[in-house]
């Protein structure tokens, strides 16, 4: 299981999924792209935890040998239905505001991405 590259991975999927959603408003793109570069920090770091706290330990809490039977299959469906629930709960609660809603999309998307990429490295 390779977390760092998951990282790595994970932090670059959310970025360009939270900033194409902020883009699609009208506003000027120049004043925008210093935070752009800013924002990899949060991200990264929420990529980290998200990933170290949530997804990982399930990982971590089975035998080698079964790790990609047991536990992308069994336990991955109730966490993306978990997930999305919570996001989607999240932008209904938000009034679908633009920022919160990327967040939350981005969210949902890299988590469930990020599963598989824990779990392909981890049967090959």
């Amino acid at each position: 299981m390779n977390i760092p590259l998951t990282l790595v991975k994970a932090t670059g999927l959310s970025a360009i999924l939270f900033w194409a959603i902020i883009f699609t408003n009208k506003f000027n793109y120049i004043d925008t792209i210093p935070f752009v570069f800013l924002s990899l920090i949060p991200i990264s770091i929420c990529c980290a935890l998200v990933i170290c706290l949530t997804i990982a330990p399930f990982y971590w809490s089975k035998h080698e040998d079964t790790r990609y039977k047991t536990v992308y299959n069994t336990y991955f469906p109730f966490y993306a239905i978990i997930i999305f629930s919570l996001c989607l709960f999240g932008s209904i609660q938000a009034d679908f505001d633009t920022h919160l809603t990327a967040f939350f999309a981005s969210a949902f998307i890299t988590t469930s991405k990020s599963w598989e990429w824990l779990a392909k490295t981890d049967a090959s």
